[in-house]
């Protein structure tokens, strides 16, 4: 019984995240769910401020900020600091490469 009434939960959680997901206007807020020991959480990742605060001292923040958008979205993390520190979002963050094989997250 227990775990019927943990895949209703986890089902009705999945649907919540789709409905919020789908009414969002901006594409700025990516809502993902977490499970730390049988705990489903909802966490919430604002690409939008934080890739303002990662680009605030970059030479061409319109640039910086773009580029952190589109790995904030794809990788749903956002490096601390201004630079470097790459490798505290893991391998699709620190690895994602432009069509010139360049380095594309700041």
């Amino acid at each position: 019984m227990a775990m019927r009434a943990r895949v209703g939960m986890l089902t009705l959680l999945m649907v919540l995240l789709f409905c919020i997901a789908e009414t969002e206007v901006k594409q700025t807020q990516i809502f993902d769910l977490l499970i730390i020991n049988g705990i489903i959480l909802i966490v919430v990742i604002e690409c939008d401020k934080l890739c303002t605060m990662r680009c605030s001292l970059h030479s061409r923040p319109n640039v910086c900020t773009r580029a952190c958008g589109t790995c904030c979205m794809k990788c749903k993390c956002v490096p601390p600091g201004t630079s470097g520190n790459r490798e505290k979002c893991g391998y699709c963050y620190a690895n994602m490469k432009t069509h010139g094989n360049k380095l594309k997250c700041p």
